[in-house]
């Protein structure tokens, strides 16, 4: 141990371990308690209005109502999200929560985070018809 610092291993590979386990075990069992929220087989004669993609892509649908081209966008999001370890190459110091060397990655990674959490939301509860605003109430 040298300059104050405890070994990761064993006791943190551990709890991860613990951790991880008792996780999975908590979804097994709620999958086996809480039924999915299914809608009944496809018919292709009856369509429901508006069609609503999954809830982790419905950002993505959100975008796509406003233009085509922003396909574009969330495939640059891709690439950026992919190049963001080597964008800023300044290894940490010590390892923290949101260091202040590590700024510029923190602050565009919590950016794009907020703004997938806000079209999520408006593509949930505030579009109706023909995927026109709507209010929830």
């Amino acid at each position: 141990m040298s300059r104050g610092y405890v070994k990761s291993s064993p006791r943190f590979f551990r709890l991860i371990t613990a951790s991880g386990t008792l996780a999975a075990l908590a979804l097994l069992l709620l999958a086996a308690v809480i039924p999915a929220p299914l809608q009944e087989a496809a018919d292709p004669a009856r369509v429901p209005n508006p069609v609503k993609a999954g809830w982790f892509l419905l950002w993505i649908q959100e975008l796509v109502s406003y233009s085509k081209y922003l396909v574009d966008g969330v495939l640059l999001l891709a690439v950026i999200f992919v190049a963001l370890p080597w964008l800023f190459r300044r290894p940490a110091e010590i390892a923290a929560w949101l260091p202040r060397d590590q700024r510029p990655v923190n602050l565009i990674s919590l950016s794009l985070f907020i703004l997938i959490v806000v079209l999520t939301v408006i593509a949930l509860f505030f579009r109706g018809e023909n995927w026109s605003f709507a209010l929830p109430y």
